[in-house]
């Protein structure tokens, strides 16, 4: 029945939807049609579901691992700000700049600005205990103000009118696009690709099997001779790392450019996509998908109906919930216990 909790939760989310927007004197089912049906039926709208899936499937993974090793990175956003900030700066160094190369050195700065951000907190657990929750999710303030900073000051176009933001990445520094006519770059494919080597790290390798370990029994990883501070460096490192790949991935793909509402909360929200996956690299595939078409039906009724744009938090939020819920009542069994125990001297 376990499997089943992830249909249950949907089902009761989209009966939920529908009541509030009774509630809200919306047209239920045209705005149901608008929310989950609109987004697969035009290519336009189709497209931009995969464009949003890629990084959210990115953060996720990382996520998604460190989870499993229980150690709890809540600033993904952080690190996807830094990803883009540090790819985003390689690319403006090298502007105008042709080569193949440059595209695979912006990747790696991202993925190195984004490890070292989460090697903050990383480096605090380890050493002062510090815990990773707060470290993480305060270190995404900071980042996003340094966002602010740089396209404000030395990466801002210098033929911009003063706009904060970045020169356009010329053509070197800009994914490629794999579904012609559309905004679909490589970056998804890379995310797919990914989706399956975390798989098979962490089902067929040995410090896959310790982060799992270390998740479920830490006292077990003990006792076989598992280093915790290895575990928590190890989940950190490729969280931090794949959140800093997506940053570049949103950057150099559909933005093109640096700019300061580039965090959208795709680190956030790629919680929610970790645990409806069951923190399973390859569930993540489909319910990156998911939250995607929740962000284009959410864009879709903001237009048809004039409803608010925190439309998209709420679902994403329901959906959550019940997913949660779901799963405790299915594991566990409810029992009320009335009696007293009254004790007679």
């Amino acid at each position: 029945m376990v499997f089943l909790s992830p249909i249950l939760a949907l089902t009761l989310t989209a009966l939920s939807t529908f009541f509030i927007f009774f509630l809200a004197g919306v047209d239920g089912f045209g705005a149901f049609y608008v929310l989950f049906i609109e987004p697969l039926s035009t290519q336009y709208n189709f497209s931009e579901m995969l464009v949003k899936a890629a990084p959210l499937m990115m953060i996720a993974l990382g996520l998604s691992v460190g989870f499993r090793a229980g150690v709890w990175n809540i600033g993904a956003e952080g690190q996807y700000t830094v990803g883009a900030i540090v790819g985003g700066a390689v690319g403006l160094y090298f502007y105008e700049v042709e080569g193949f190369w440059v595209l695979p050195l912006m990747s790696l700065a991202a993925i190195v600005g984004g490890m070292l951000y989460a090697g903050i907190a990383a480096f605090l657990r380890t050493k002062f205990q510090v815990n990773e929750i707060l470290v993480t999710l305060m270190l995404t303030y900071v980042a996003i103000l340094l966002l602010s900073a740089m396209v404000h000051g030395p990466l801002r176009d210098p033929d911009g009118f003063n706009f904060p933001e970045s020169r356009l990445f010329h053509d070197s520094a800009t994914l490629p696009i794999i579904w012609e006519g559309t905004r679909v770059h490589i970056g998804l494919a890379l995310a797919v690709i990914f989706s399956f080597l975390t798989y098979f790290w962490i089902k067929k390798h040995i410090s896959g099997m310790q982060i799992n370990i270390s998740g479920i029994a830490p006292r077990a990883a003990k006792f076989a001779g598992f280093d915790e501070n290895k575990a928590v460096w190890l989940s950190l490192l490729v969280s931090g790392g794949l959140a800093g790949l997506a940053g570049l991935l949103e950057a150099a793909g559909p933005v093109g450019q640096l700019v300061p509402h580039l965090p959208t909360g795709y680190g956030f929200t790629a919680i929610i996509v970790a645990f409806l996956a069951r923190l399973n690299p390859l569930g993540i595939i489909f319910s990156s998908l998911l939250i995607a078409l929740t962000y284009i039906g959410g864009e879709n009724a903001q237009i048809t109906y004039d409803l608010p744009s925190s439309i998209t938090s709420i679902f994403q939020g329901m959906l959550l919930f019940y997913f949660l819920a779901c799963d405790v009542l299915i594991r566990h069994k409810i029992i009320f216990n009335f009696s007293k125990n009254i004790n007679h001297e």
